[in-house]
């Protein structure tokens, strides 16, 4: 299949859905960073307090609500030294067209996205 998104072009999308859900709740973004494997990819204030925010774009059938508490736990360790509060955010994308075949940039996709969730 071509056009088939690449594992960075979904951490965008996921990115970019994130970030939009951020920004309507009044988050101001200190800092972005969209590389694979690089946390956290938001770093953000709201009401004069530091937010970690990680982002993973998790695709069908994994569910995206599943997540590696060991791996998140770590982050929040982080977070605590900037005495920042830590957040994850899955967003699950699959194939508007059969969920079994990959996303690509050809067709419409479908997003489960339950929000942040405080660590």
């Amino acid at each position: 299949m071509k056009n088939v998104l690449s594992e960075q072009d979904l951490h965008n999308l996921a990115m970019n859905i994130v970030g939009k859900d951020l920004e309507d709740q009044g988050y101001e973004f200190l800092a972005i960073n969209s590389k694979l494997k690089k946390d956290p990819q938001f770093v953000a204030l709201k009401n004069k307090k530091l937010h970690f925010v990680l982002v993973q774009a998790i695709t069908y059938p994994d569910d995206p609500n599943i997540f590696d508490r060991v791996f998140l736990e770590t982050m929040k360790n982080h977070a605590l030294k900037f005495k920042a509060k830590t957040y994850y955010a899955a967003v699950g994308l699959a194939n508007a067209k059969d969920y079994e075949l990959p996303v690509n940039s050809d067709t419409d996709y479908v997003i489960n996205y339950p929000g942040i969730k405080e660590i």
